[in-house]
């Protein structure tokens, strides 16, 4: 009888793109697994993988027997959550990422409340700013800060919530080079910024009666983490658009000033990504229960652009 594994083995090596990345995946060698994909192929009397050094590519034959493995791994899953969704509580480890200002803003306080609730649950959260693969790494959830939801891809998408930016500045800048009366004065301005192609970053502000404006300009210091850049804010450096929530305190306080009211950037949403898949063990269906409990409608501090 043929050994099924086989078939998950093959779809994996498929669809992780390689023989390591499925062999980490899959927690087995590498030799092991590219053994058994051969024995595989003697066994049917068929090529099914193209193999270079550099990459893996499926031969027509192959092309048809991985849509029948997906199919059955599938099949297996579907059978697994099936029995796991009859479970009335909620157990096992929750894979999930997270950007860092989002972090530790937002979902640092929320998760031990979840935890609390759900003592059969472990999480292991990687707080990074990197976009990743959820396939290729196991992660079950990603939470991302997006404008939009072009590059989601096959991904499921939960809303939720929103975030709202601020363009700011110390009232010690606005005043040595003089507060900006509309969007052209910005260039007068210096800037601060997470990320500069070539030197260069763009800003985009709405304004009044749909009114738009475009600033293009040179930051004289970037970092890639909003706590970062807002000690550069709070000693006079330049201005940024940070999240409301990371600095609504600090405009309270004086220290930080909205600069050019009535201009801000565009919202961006706060989204859970998972795969698709028929169903989702009930470790994973609480946590983005809870989180679009406890986030949705609030206004939730973020970075456009992070993972």
């Amino acid at each position: 009888m043929q050994d099924l594994n086989d078939m998950l083995f093959f779809a994996e090596v498929v669809d992780r793109g390689g023989f390591a990345a499925a062999g980490r995946a899959l927690n087995l060698p590498k030799s092991r697994l590219s053994r058994r994909i051969a024995d595989l192929e003697g066994r049917l009397g068929v090529r099914l993988l193209h193999r270079t050094t550099r990459k893996l590519s499926l031969t027509p034959a192959g092309e048809i027997y991985h849509r029948h493995c997906v199919a059955m791994r599938e099949q297996a899953e579907a059978a697994e959550e099936a029995v796991l969704h009859v479970q009335t509580e909620a157990r096992g480890t929750v894979r999930m990422t997270c950007p860092v200002t989002l972090a530790q803003t937002t979902i640092g306080p929320l998760i031990p409340r979840f935890l609390a609730a759900h003592p059969q649950v472990r999480i292991d959260m990687q707080v990074t700013n990197r976009v990743i693969d959820l396939v290729q790494e196991g992660v079950d959830i990603a939470l991302r800060v997006r404008a939009n939801l072009d590059d989601s891809g096959s991904l499921v998408i939960k809303n939720l919530g929103q975030t709202h930016g601020v363009l700011v500045a110390s009232p010690q800048l606005l005043q040595r080079f003089g507060a900006p009366a509309n969007p052209e004065e910005l260039h007068h301005l210096p800037t601060v910024a997470m990320t500069a192609a070539d030197g260069r970053a763009t800003m985009h502000l709405l304004g009044p009666r749909a009114a738009e404006f475009e600033l293009q300009h040179h930051p004289v210091y970037t970092a890639d983490d909003l706590m970062t850049l807002k000690f550069a804010l709070l000693q006079g450096v330049g201005m940024c658009v940070l999240p409301d929530y990371l600095c609504r305190a600090e405009i309270q306080r004086g220290e930080l000033a909205a600069v050019l009211p009535g201009w801000e950037p565009r919202t961006a949403m706060v989204l859970a990504v998972y795969p698709s898949r028929r169903g989702m063990v009930p470790a994973v269906r609480r946590l983005l229960d809870f989180l679009g409990e406890n986030m949705v409608g609030e206004r939730i501090v973020g970075e456009q652009g992070s993972a």
